[in-house]
């Protein structure tokens, strides 16, 4: 009975053991499944809804009972067509008309010999890339003296014309080649050891030293007014967006090269005209630094899951479902193909997708008449996923798991959308907004000290505020450096991106696809 006994517990135990390295073999293969989509699968964020509604909507989407059959002459049309959208993606471009005719003594018929007249053109057109220059500029201004005091007076008065003021007092450098260093920088991502030997081809020795000294000066003297006084009226809003980003730092009292260090980003919803988007620095990762920058704004603020936005005093932080819907995304790739369909991982995609369809049919509608409509429609349909969610049962260290967590823990804050209705479903304005920096850091890869960094910030902030408002980023720039140094700090309002001092050059040209 005994040696009966000592059996059934081993077997309980092997059965127990059995299970476990089941449930183990089961999250490598997840995590298997998950790494390869990671490194081989596509790499769309789009969701899934749009996709499913497409396989059962297509022909209602698609149809259109009033358009007649296409015949030959519906085909010609649209190789018409096609020449017209040239046409306008060319128009906001100068045009040149070279004229080739013939001379008058080569108009002659070659039949009858009578003289020939012109009965039409033929026109074709292309595209002519004109080369940046570089040159000097020598300015020379005029010193005076009185002839008169010069002979007879004790004194001689010496009278100066007037000059503008250097950018940098004893340097080379011009408004012209500081905006188009940090254009290249900031926009194109190119780092300064390759500027520094386009510079060097274009018969300039220009050392990336001196490049890094031009943008910390010009950031500091006169860029850095300006992003103060974006700071003062981003902090005025109602609703903001927040993300963050690694930098690494290599001279950092305290830190070691590799450490990360943070690019902090604060930026403006999308029914504000006025669009602002900040950068700034900061060592770490704390919660302090959003406290500080935010200090004084009372409203809602998106963000990702980062606790430490939780506890900003008199913030209301709006939680960003793209980021939560990414969670079952994962879960979902984990999933064998032959499983997917019906999984609980689909479901949620699926769950998740009808709330952005709903948001993509209110985009057009007021914040009133939004708010009205998340209430009836898409607040119930978002009490009633977190609901189902309560009912699953899945393990806790599985992708679908740790999915289900995450949304439970966040649904305090992911809830928040539905008390106003300028609220967005999403995060992925800040998202989108510190993508620049982060292709731009895949180029230069560091920053050398705090203070380039520090600069950084500011001159990314000054670029993609430039942008979010239609302006060319090195027209504005140049603008910038050109003005501030000869402006007041009462009248640095009329010089940021929609004030009335901004010239035409700096706007964009409008085009149908920037209207």
């Amino acid at each position: 009975m005994e040696t009966a006994n000592n059996w059934t517990e081993i077997i309980a135990k092997k059965d127990a053991r059995i299970a476990e390295l089941e449930m183990l073999v089961k999250f490598y293969e997840e995590q298997f499944r998950l790494s390869k989509h990671r490194q081989f699968g596509p790499s769309s964020e789009k969701g899934t809804l749009s996709g499913q509604l497409g396989l059962f909507d297509e022909a209602e989407n698609e149809a259109d009972l009033q358009k007649s059959e296409p015949g030959l002459e519906e085909i010609t049309y649209a190789r018409r067509k096609r020449i017209g959208k040239r046409k306008d993606d060319l128009s906001a471009l100068p045009v040149e008309t070279v004229e080739h005719t013939l001379p008058e003594e080569e108009r002659v018929c070659p039949e009858c010999g009578g003289m020939l007249h012109e009965m039409g053109h033929d026109t074709r057109r292309e595209l002519v890339i004109i080369p940046p220059q570089v040159k000097v500029v020598e300015h020379r201004r005029a010193v005076l003296s009185c002839r008169n005091c010069e002979k007879n007076g004790d004194h001689v008065p010496i009278v100066k014309a007037e000059m503008p003021k250097p950018l940098i007092s004893g340097s080379l450098a011009s408004p012209s080649a500081v905006a188009h260093i940090i254009t290249q920088k900031y926009v194109q991502h190119t780092p300064l050891y390759r500027q520094e030997q386009d510079w060097k081809r274009q018969g300039v020795r220009l050392s990336r030293q001196t490049m890094a000294n031009w943008i910390i000066r010009c950031s500091e003297d006169w860029l850095l007014p300006i992003y103060e006084r974006m700071k003062a009226i981003l902090l005025t809003q109602d609703v903001l967006h927040a993300d963050e980003s690694t930098v690494q730092v290599l001279r950092e009292p305290g830190k070691t090269a590799v450490s990360n260090s943070y690019m902090w980003l604060y930026r403006t919803s999308g029914d504000t005209k006025r669009q602002i988007v900040l950068f700034e620095y900061q060592p770490s990762r704390s919660s302090t630094h959003p406290r500080q920058f935010l200090k004084g704004f009372r409203g809602f603020l998106h963000t990702d899951g980062y606790a430490a936005y939780h506890t900003l005093p008199g913030v209301t932080v709006v939680g960003c479902w793209v980021h939560m819907r990414r969670k079952f995304e994962d879960a979902l790739k984990a999933i064998p193909d032959s499983e997917r369909a019906v999984s609980s991982a689909n479901d949620a995609v699926r769950r998740i997708g009808l709330l952005f369809h709903l948001e993509e049919q209110w985009e057009s509608l007021t914040p009133e008449e939004r708010y009205k409509l998340r209430l009836e429609k898409s607040k119930p349909l978002a009490e009633a996923f977190f609901g189902w969610l309560q009912t699953l049962t899945v393990l806790p260290k599985t992708a679908m798991g740790k999915a289900v967590h995450y949304a439970l823990e966040q649904r305090e804050w992911l809830m928040n959308v539905y008390l106003d209705g300028r609220t967005e479903l999403s995060n992925n304005r800040a998202e989108n907004a510190v993508r620049p920096f982060a292709l731009g850091r895949k180029n230069w890869l560091f920053c050398n000290a705090v203070k380039g960094a520090i600069s950084s910030s500011v001159v990314y902030s000054i670029i993609e505020t430039a942008k979010a408002n239609g302006l060319l980023p090195f027209e504005y720039m140049k603008f910038l450096l050109e003005t501030v140094p000869s402006t007041s700090v009462g009248e640095l309002d009329a010089l940021l991106p929609w004030g009335e001092a901004i010239p035409e050059k700096c706007r964009m040209p409008l085009t149908k696809e920037n209207a």
